[in-house]
């Protein structure tokens, strides 16, 4: 088996996570103790490694998918994708005083930078180097229609409901929503690969690994090997990566620290999978790429809240999910935009850009509410 620089790089990176990782935890450092400034930049080298860990965790992720077949590569995919935005949100959650509103930030997040940014560039650009591309209504629109029934239950209902005060899920209702949730996700992963696959046809098409590639390539016991080093290294970096930034973020009196948290962790999960998103719309794939798109922020928005969710009521921390209104109306403004984007089956570059205004404007709102 022959080595590439890149091949070495997917070996490297997920041990050198795991071991830096451990090495931090293990010596029993007093990092709480050390200078602000000092914090900082430990805390960043730590995101550094973390977000160049992650693609490298993605790419065993695909490897093992190709490999297994549909629906079971798919779902070691996603395990991957949720473990790192649990682990992530988990450990902030966790740190220091109680964070009510970060798990909301994050999900609210997710959906503004699928369904604006990256939604808004494959668009922008398969539409400025193909003049238009044509989609598979039903497939599209079965994704919307999870996404805003996800993103409404979990975001908008808890500002109406009469048990606790606006913005929050009484234990009951936090229970049934999470549950709705995970059976809404598993149902269409279901139908996705079952029944209805036809309708997502562009998404199941095998990658084209070349024959070097595949020689080049670890075995499928590597890959599981190196997958599971790197959220292990990814989970244990995060408690590290969480108090740099809530830190720096205090020290500077920022006032929408959790937005502009949320917005990392969206960020740092959906990172990987938009740059291939990104790429299938330029080779005119542009089924395949909201497929990706979208998949991506279903999955995280199904799984992630149940499982913080059940984090919360174990510890008693509390849990806010309601939007407050300005973010509710932007919220509706991308759902309905890319409901009528979608409708005809045909996209333009016009049609990208009125997702990219969107969320120019969702980013504009986090520094200058």
């Amino acid at each position: 088996m022959t080595f590439t620089r890149g091949n070495a790089a997917n070996i490297l990176l997920p041990i050198g996570c795991l071991v830096l990782a451990a090495a931090v935890h293990l010596s029993g450092f007093p990092l709480d103790q050390m200078r602000l400034m000092a914090r900082v930049i430990v805390s960043l080298l730590a995101t550094a490694l973390v977000f160049a860990t992650v693609f490298v965790v993605l790419h065993h992720a695909e490897k093992i998918a190709r490999r297994l077949g549909e629906p079971y590569g798919t779902l070691v995919l996603t395990l991957a994708v949720t473990t790192i935005e649990v682990s992530v949100i988990l450990s902030m959650m966790l740190h220091g005083e109680n964070n009510p509103t970060l798990a909301r930030e994050s999900v609210f997040s997710t959906v503004m930078i699928v369904t604006g940014g990256v939604v808004g560039l494959c668009l922008t650009l398969g539409g400025w180097k193909h003049r238009n591309q044509q989609l598979k209504q039903q497939g599209t629109n079965a994704y919307l229609a999870v996404l805003m029934a996800l993103a409404v239950l979990t975001l908008i209902l808890p500002d109406y409901t009469l048990a606790t005060e606006p913005g929050t899920f009484s234990d009951l209702q936090l229970g049934f929503v999470s549950l709705l949730s995970v059976l809404l996700y598993v149902s269409f992963v279901a139908a996705q690969m079952g029944r209805h696959r036809d309708d997502f046809v562009e998404a199941m098409d095998d990658g084209g690994e070349t024959a070097a590639e595949a020689e080049a390539a670890p075995g499928i016991g590597a890959n599981i090997l190196l997958l599971a080093a790197g959220l292990i290294g990814i989970v244990l970096l995060a408690e590290q990566i969480a108090g740099g930034i809530e830190d720096g973020l205090a020290a500077i009196q920022f006032s929408q620290a959790d937005a502009l948290v949320g917005a990392f962790i969206a960020t740092l999960v959906l990172l990987p999978e938009s740059m291939a998103a990104i790429r299938a719309a330029m080779r005119n794939e542009l089924q395949r790429s909201l497929n990706v798109a979208l998949g991506s922020a279903c999955a995280t928005i199904g799984l992630t809240i149940p499982a913080v969710a059940v984090a919360s009521l174990v510890t008693g921390k509390g849990l806010t999910l309601g939007l407050n209104a300005g973010d509710t109306v932007l919220l509706l403004l991308a759902l309905a935009i890319s409901f009528v984007s979608f409708g005809t089956g045909r996209t333009t570059v016009l049609t990208g850009l009125v997702h990219l205004v969107v969320f120019f404007a969702y980013v504009l709102l986090i520094f200058a509410p």
